[in-house]
């Protein structure tokens, strides 16, 4: 018996590029694509790739034009240890942006919730206390309280029947929007991760052009295959990044 390993072959990456885009250009709810989990993982291993690729090329042409510090990354790594910063940047971190961001794509009452409450955190820690979504401080438990009674309160009113499924039809009907705003709000708001001057704001859709591309594929592949899918690729992404901090430069 033959065993087939598509990571090898230069067409298997464009037909991924090709399937992406289309549902890049046209979003659909319900993909309809009946693949076995062999097949979603390679998928998942080569989309990763190709993100890894672009990132490093969008990394390598913005340090020759604009390059500002990521002073997420810089605060992160005074505050832990190498092993602790595995851990929140490389799987607590992305596991709450996944929750964030993608895991309501498909709807679910207490994905919404959990989604919205999530947000909450995200903004109240970002734009209101302008503190680091890691770090413990006097604002942590206001921050944390808030997006619990946020989660609660959002799941006891979607759970009713009537209301559920007035968000079920508008999510199917208005997915394309959804996903849009979805991957936008998860590139834009990592502008926080850089000063907020005039300059930086400017530069926001170059800045987050490779955060961009993550969501269209976290996006994709968490509509596509699962929730599970988009998860590893993001924390492999992490870790995969962080690591290269710790490599000695000579």
């Amino acid at each position: 018996m033959m065993i087939s390993y598509p990571l090898i072959k230069p067409k298997y990456y464009w037909s991924l590029i090709k399937d992406l885009s289309a549902f890049i250009k046209s979003p659909v709810y319900n993909t309809g694509l009946q693949k076995s989990t062999r097949s979603k993982v390679y998928d998942t291993i080569g989309l990763f790739l190709i993100k890894v690729v672009f990132s490093v090329v969008v990394a390598s042409l913005l340090q020759f034009i604009y390059d500002p510090e990521n002073l997420t990354s810089t605060n992160m790594a005074e505050r832990f240890s190498p092993i602790l910063l595995l851990v929140v940047g490389g799987v607590v971190l992305p596991l709450f942006e996944e929750i964030t961001f993608r895991l309501s794509l498909k709807f679910n009452p207490i994905y919404l919730a959990l989604t919205t409450g999530g947000f909450s955190y995200y903004i109240l820690t970002k734009a209101v206390f302008k503190s680091r979504l890691s770090l413990i401080d006097d604002s942590l438990w206001y921050r944390v309280i808030t997006a619990v009674i946020i989660v609660l309160i959002t799941y006891a009113v979607c759970r009713k029947k009537n209301i559920c499924l007035v968000l079920r039809q508008f999510w199917e009907k208005n997915f394309r929007v959804i996903y849009y705003l979805s991957c936008l709000s998860f590139a834009w708001l990592h502008i926080f991760n850089f000063e907020l001057s005039l300059v930086n704001l400017l530069w926001m859709p170059i800045l987050t052009l490779p955060q961009l591309f993550s969501a269209t594929i976290a996006g994709y592949t968490r509509v596509a295959f699962g929730f599970q899918y988009p998860l590893l690729v993001h924390m492999t992404t992490n870790i995969f990044f962080l690591s290269l901090a710790f490599l000695p430069m000579d």
